[in-house]
């Protein structure tokens, strides 16, 4: 007699909830996806956010594990640096890590109907659209559903996952079932979509392998490719600066100021047009514990942690809750009443760290890229982890080019922090010196080039100010 198939419903069909129904078809599971919008592949126009998205390392492997990355980079665009836009129009790269390390700017829907398409061929699963979720039983198991013709649904399964996104459905009922503590901050600053379509010529109006920002302290703009020649522009800033933009002379008096050069890339009457009937989207962070309700509910990526946008990673951890997951039902052989709160248990320390994480990058976009300090640190981090590639990981490489823990690359940069300040007390000849005595040692089993380092380090030591001389 074969073992009985668990019986899963996954309420939410965007991305994570798409993706997680691949990871659990490929278990053999009975999957049941519930969708309260229509199906997107069938829309002409999709509402929501931003049309593109940046895919590092951590999405990309739940990807590569359903089979699917190849197929996402066939149309993403790789971003190597960021491409700093100053007041005065000029324009500078950061390296985001090593030459060949990128994120890829991916669209939005296109991966959206990827990852449905693949979850509907197996035919483990089956998709239902616009039912949107009533309630919930964690005790029975029950999920109750009520479609576009007003009539209710009933499924009684084995567990009920939200993927349902930062306003969660399955969230507020775990909340009449648990004690679940919870926390949501909403941040001052709003944001707003803006675009730079192509030239005239049909080609990019900037360079193309790069996440543009115009960081301006208190707020900022950034950029994003799009495959068809554009740019997707997100403009962040307090609500209350939106507020004060009440007509188009306010507008473009605003972005002389502080835009100059986006003026004739957006081109002035697409601008006007754009913002003058648009209106400053909110933004969350959302924090709880725990993400299980005994063995019958759970909830997954924006459900059980909203963040800010600001370090790229909302989709990439929402990717690697599905990984999580997948360790876990392997470890504890699909046993959910054992799985579950080692689930919560593992993933909940991390969610909240990079949530932490995306408001402190908010401040480095749109501030720190223009402090000279934060440029030496850049610098002198790249200059260590060139020198010592296994033992000193700078932070942003560790969250988007590696898959450590979102906790313990808060715990090691706080490390790095220690070591510098008492190095620093002690003087930065002595780092260097060091620096230069482990270069000689391994720069012929590394096969890095003598002179690449010296001109690391000469770069370094340019950029200090005179004090530290």
């Amino acid at each position: 007699m074969s073992e009985r198939k668990p019986h899963v419903v996954v309420v939410g069909g965007g991305l994570v909830g798409a993706l997680n129904t691949c990871f659990l078809a490929k278990r053999g599971f009975i999957v049941d996806l519930y969708e309260k919008r229509s199906d997107i592949r069938k829309a002409e126009h999709v509402k929501g956010r931003s049309i593109n998205l940046a895919l590092s390392t951590r999405g990309r492997t739940a990807l590569r594990m359903v089979g699917l990355e190849d197929t996402v980079l066939e149309n993403g665009i790789p971003m190597h640096a960021r491409m700093i836009h100053d007041p005065d129009g000029s324009r500078r790269p950061i390296l985001y890590g090593k030459e060949d390390q990128y994120i890829m700017s991916v669209d939005r829907r296109r991966l959206n109907e990827v990852l449905l398409t693949a979850a509907e061929k197996n035919p483990n699963v089956t998709c239902h659209f616009e039912h949107k979720l009533v309630s919930c039983d964690f005790k029975t198991g029950e999920a109750e559903f009520i479609n576009n013709e007003g009539k209710r649904i009933k499924k009684t399964v084995d567990l009920i996952v939200g993927n349902d996104g930062a306003f969660s459905g399955v969230r507020k009922e775990m909340m009449k079932a648990t004690l679940l503590d919870y926390q949501q901050q909403y941040i001052p600053h709003g944001y707003m979509e803006l675009t730079i379509p192509p030239s005239p010529k049909d080609e990019y109006l900037m360079e193309t392998n790069y996440l543009h920002i115009w960081p301006r302290n208190e707020f900022m703009m950034i950029a994003l490719p799009n495959l068809d020649k554009s740019f997707t522009c997100t403009l962040f800033m307090p609500f209350e600066i939106f507020n004060s933009i009440k007509t188009e002379e306010d507008l473009m008096n605003f972005f002389r100021d502080k835009f100059p050069d986006s003026i004739p890339l957006m081109g002035e009457e697409t601008l006007k047009q754009i913002f003058m009937s648009s209106k400053a989207l909110p933004m969350v962070s959302i924090k709880c514990s725990p993400y299980h309700v005994e063995d019958k509910g759970l909830i997954m990526g924006d459900a059980a942690h909203a963040m800010v946008p600001f370090y790229g990673q909302g989709m990439n951890a929402g990717f690697e809750d599905c990984i999580a997951l997948d360790e876990i039902l392997d470890l504890y052989k699909n046993d959910f009443s054992k799985a579950l709160p080692a689930y919560s248990e593992t993933r909940t320390v991390d969610a909240h760290a990079i949530c932490d994480l995306a408001m402190y990058n908010y401040v480095e976009m749109r501030k720190s890229v223009n402090s000279k300090l934060f440029l030496m640190r850049k610098k002198l981090d790249n200059l260590l982890f060139t020198i010592f590639p296994n033992s000193w990981i700078p932070l942003y490489t560790m969250v988007a080019f590696t898959r450590t823990r979102y906790h313990l690359c808060i715990a090691r940069r706080k490390h790095q922090d220690e070591i510098l300040t008492k190095v620093l007390s002690g003087g930065m000849m002595v780092l260097l010196g060091v620096c230069a005595l482990s270069a000689l040692r391994i720069c012929n089993q590394r096969g890095i080039t003598f002179q690449t380092l010296t001109d690391k380090a000469m770069e370094l030591w340019e950029s200090f100010p005179p004090v530290y001389r």
